[in-house]
């Protein structure tokens, strides 16, 4: 323990654990897409690395995002924060235009756009906006927060205009991506938490949250979250199949589809036990297991990787966890704070969500697991967020000290990261004239001209000879 202590006391260990469990799991994410995805798209495709491929091309856009993100100062994210918030609503609320045109008028396409559900697609290209709106958020929210300061004890700080925005996300995303508000929910927590909102103010929040999370549970029968009017309430059926599971023979004999996913998952990670079938030896993803390579893709995790893999999965989430927060607790600058709770609580409560619901220990939403689950537009965003986190980490007191102490080579600086700013630092106070020297002796006062003021001195007058004046 004292080893780990004196780790632990090192002016950079936050950045390092950071860099190294993100890292981590990006390669167990590649791995697991890799296996759980070739055989398919072998026999789809003909090729075993497509689907490997794709998520491995995002995943070094991601590492590119990450690179320009830890290289940009406090002051660019905070300028950025509003431009950033307005184009994510702008996407959301095309997606959802788009989407109710091909509900309700059959419009699957507007010139290049396209909607599917969850995702905007112009021409090749298809985006998320829910994800670009989750790091929108927190640059957002963690300014307004920043800027307000001690006024966030008074309810109208909070009114104008935080909540008004933050309703308007959870419409805009939760209608048809209820997994994504929990996560904006979860990282609205965090921010408010960081802050030091009063703890009637979080009372309030969770019964309207708990309001709101109803009536989007019951606008699922309008269509929301499966684009069909003449769809079933899938999200009610989540909830009372976790609430009241049946048994497996029960559900396969009357082809129940809310508990097919969460049994078959069951039994996956029943089959890994302690050390798995094996990298690559998985059964239930040759179609037993409805997306096995993305929301589910835990349970394939558990079946070749038993409990020791999902042990080190959680524990590489809980070292991020501890890192982030460790970041807001050591940063001085308050948008630093703010913005590293909320990027923590994020993506830590996005992976409890999604291991929770696959486990049954929450209800199903689907979303994705971060780094590990396949998914082009998660990947490149978490790992942006990442970057501006490692930014932050860089910047904390004890690790901008260090670094400037023993700054790295030139090219480590120009081709990795420049040096943070110094806590505390101030403009130097300007410097004292330099010395001029001697006074000539020809200029040189008399005595009773040093020891008189520099106002007019009495009975000195101006008369006598040129020469007398001159001297």
């Amino acid at each position: 323990m004292a080893a780990l202590r004196g780790l632990l006391a090192r002016p950079l260990a936050s950045y390092y654990l950071l860099i190294s469990s993100v890292g981590l799991l990006l390669v167990i994410g590649l791995t697991m897409v890799f296996s759980a995805t070739s055989v398919k798209s072998y026999a789809e495709e003909g090729n075993a690395f497509a689907e490997a491929t794709k998520q491995a091309i995002f995943a070094v856009i991601g590492v590119l995002a990450f690179w320009v993100c830890q290289r940009l100062p406090a002051s660019t994210y905070r300028s950025v924060a509003r431009i950033a918030l307005g184009v994510a609503v702008t996407l959301l609320l095309l997606l959802n235009l788009l989407t109710a045109l091909k509900s309700f008028f059959g419009i699957k396409r507007v010139g290049p756009l396209e909607a599917d559900l969850l995702s905007l697609g112009l021409g090749g290209i298809q985006l998320q906006p829910s994800e670009l709106a989750k790091f929108a958020l927190v640059l957002w929210g963690a300014h307004v927060l920043a800027r307000k300061g001690a006024r966030l004890g008074w309810w109208k700080e909070l009114a104008t205009p935080f909540f008004p925005v933050v309703g308007l996300l959870f419409v805009l995303v939760g209608y048809n991506d209820l997994g994504s508000m929990l996560c904006l929910l979860a990282l609205v927590v965090g921010l408010l938490w960081a802050a030091g909102v009063r703890a009637r103010i979080f009372a309030a929040l969770t019964a309207v949250g708990l309001a709101g999370i109803g009536l989007l549970v019951a606008a699922a029968s309008l269509g929301a979250g499966s684009g069909s009017r003449d769809a079933e309430n899938y999200r009610l059926g989540r909830l009372t199949v976790w609430l009241d599971p049946p048994s497996p023979q029960t559900c396969m004999d009357l082809q129940l589809e809310n508990c097919y996913q969460l049994i078959q998952a069951r039994y996956a990670i029943g089959n890994g036990g302690w050390f798995g079938v094996g990298l690559g030896q998985s059964s239930f993803k040759f179609g037993w297991l409805p997306e096995a390579h993305n929301d589910f893709i835990f349970a394939i995790v558990a079946e070749e990787l038993g409990v020791v893999g999902c042990t080190v999965v959680l524990v590489l989430f809980a070292v991020l966890a501890y890192s982030g927060l460790r970041i807001a607790r050591r940063v001085e600058d308050p948008f630093r704070r703010l913005a590293a709770a909320g990027v923590t609580a994020w993506l830590v409560g996005q992976a409890v969500i999604n291991i929770g619901g696959v486990t049954g220990l929450m209800p199903l939403t689907g979303v994705p697991l971060p780094f590990i689950s396949d998914g082009g537009s998660a990947l490149v965003v978490t790992l942006a967020a990442i970057g501006m986190l490692a930014s932050f980490a860089r910047a904390e007191p004890d690790a901008a000290r260090a670094l400037h102490a023993r700054p790295p080579a030139r090219w480590v600086r120009l081709l990795w990261a420049p040096l943070p700013p110094l806590p505390g630092r101030r403009r130097r106070p300007a410097s004292p004239p330099a010395d001029r020297g001697s006074v000539p002796r020809s200029r040189a006062r008399r005595e009773d001209d040093q020891a008189a003021s520099r106002g007019a001195r009495p009975n000195r007058a101006r008369g006598g000879a040129a020469s007398e004046r001159r001297r």
